[in-house]
């Protein structure tokens, strides 16, 4: 994950390297009080090794602005000043950005325009999107992908999946998460498992949950033509050749999901100067960066024959090498 978060920085071209880390527990079966505490030791036994110009930590699986505001007081209390810019993903009231929330997801629907828009001229409303996963990024993905036009045929959580070959109510879908915990307490729709909702006829497949959901094993049966990874590492490598073969075309996720990690760059920009943006300004520049990394990588692939995935990490790749190769060795 570390790595791959290298080469998503130097994707999208932002002055970030890779790190990744956490505590291995479920969230949700922590009291507030339990979390609370969790996260501040965590933060506390951070304090040494991070700071607003070496490391910088966002939130990822079962965090959320509340745990992020925790780590941002910890920090600060240690130190004796307020640290807003030491990790982003914070409520706006205390340095967050706008549009963070949303920003994963919304990069993924941004990718899958990019693409769409290679194929020419289309009807958003005649493209049918699956998207496995309802957390921060599936759902994101699915309310702006019904804003944009698109026509959402299935998503799934934890509990399962719901399927609707003439598309879902994403607002009711939501409603339904919000008052009963879950996407399967939406009506009307079909009942499918998590496995069987990933090789359901679509357009568009996301896969916005966790990793290796698209094995050897199902990759020959998926029907999507397109597959956009909103997930980190969603596809193995054996299915990444099976889909390949298959002429599915796969947008990675250092690519793919890269929004989050923009919009965490735009927040800590915001912090150091204290001036901040408009959700607007924000969603502007996420747009412009993310489709010119999009327009470069699909470039690099057709001038090089690669797969997106190759050509992603060939661009990345190459940034961070002449980089090292200008600063020299030191001493």
């Amino acid at each position: 994950l570390a790595m791959w978060m290298t080469w998503k920085c130097a994707l999208v071209n932002i002055p970030y390297g890779g790190a990744k880390g956490g505590v291995v527990v479920d969230p949700r079966q922590l009291s507030m009080g339990e979390l609370e505490r969790l996260t501040r030791r965590y933060a506390s036994e951070l304090v040494p090794l991070v700071d607003p110009k070496t490391d910088i930590p966002a939130p990822d699986m079962g965090t959320n602005q509340q745990v992020m505001a925790w780590f941002m007081d910890t920090y600060s209390m240690q130190v004796g000043y307020s640290v807003p810019a030491i990790v982003t993903g914070k409520p706006v009231g205390l340095g967050g950005s706008v549009g963070r929330t949303e920003a994963t997801g919304r990069g993924v629907i941004v990718c899958m325009e990019a693409t769409l828009a290679k194929g020419g001229n289309y009807d958003p409303a005649d493209v049918k999107v699956i998207i496995q996963g309802f957390g921060n990024v599936g759902s994101n993905a699915a309310q702006y992908a019904a804003e944009r036009g698109f026509t959402v045929v299935g998503v799934s959580d934890v509990y399962g999946g719901i399927y609707n070959p003439n598309g879902l109510d994403i607002a009711e879908v939501q409603a339904a998460v919000d008052r009963d915990g879950s996407v399967v307490h939406y009506l009307d729709a079909d009942r499918v498992s998590n496995s069987e909702l990933l090789t359901l006829p679509c357009d568009v497949l996301i896969p916005a949950a966790l990793e290796g959901q698209l094995t050897e094993f199902n990759a020959p049966d998926i029907q999507a033509r397109i597959i956009i990874e909103g997930a980190n590492g969603p596809t193995t490598p054996e299915a990444d050749d099976i889909l390949n073969d298959r002429g599915i075309f796969v947008v990675p996720d250092i690519l793919a999901n890269a929004g989050g990690v923009l919009v965490s760059y735009f927040e800590w920009v915001q912090d150091l100067q204290a001036f901040f943006w408009s959700r607007e300004e924000v969603f502007e520049k996420l747009e412009r960066i993310l489709t010119d990394a999009y327009d470069r990588t699909y470039e690099c692939a057709q001038q090089k024959n690669l797969h997106m995935r190759t050509a992603a990490q060939v661009t990345a790749i190459g940034r961070v090498s002449e980089t090292i190769i200008l600063r020299g060795i030191y001493p």
